[in-house]
């Protein structure tokens, strides 16, 4: 039987940071409190004060930079595809001139 990941709204994930941040509470209280692990309410403060504007993107929203990196990882894919067919064309006209 395979466990459901839960998924949590950015507000959810706020409200818990809000419980560090403003109320006092650990990490470990905030987590007992809402019913989730004090490491993931870690995780999400740290995300909110590195990256305060990009947080929490939901599913399938990229941040710029991760967006960039898709775009250049499809241009190399394209650029090693395109290669391989001019060795191959080279490989084949070598013969033809023979």
């Amino acid at each position: 039987m395979t466990k459901q990941r839960k998924r949590h709204t950015a507000e959810f994930k706020q409200d818990a940071v809000r419980l560090v941040t403003e109320q006092g509470y650990s990490f470990a209280e905030a987590g007992r409190s809402l019913g989730i692990n004090g490491n993931m309410v870690s995780r999400w403060h740290r995300e909110l004060t590195t990256h305060s504007d990009t947080a929490f993107p939901g599913n399938g929203k990229l941040s710029p930079e991760q967006h960039r990196i898709r775009e250049l990882e499809r241009q190399v894919q394209r650029l090693e595809m395109e290669k391989a067919i001019l060795k191959k064309a080279t490989v084949f006209f070598a013969k033809e001139s023979r």
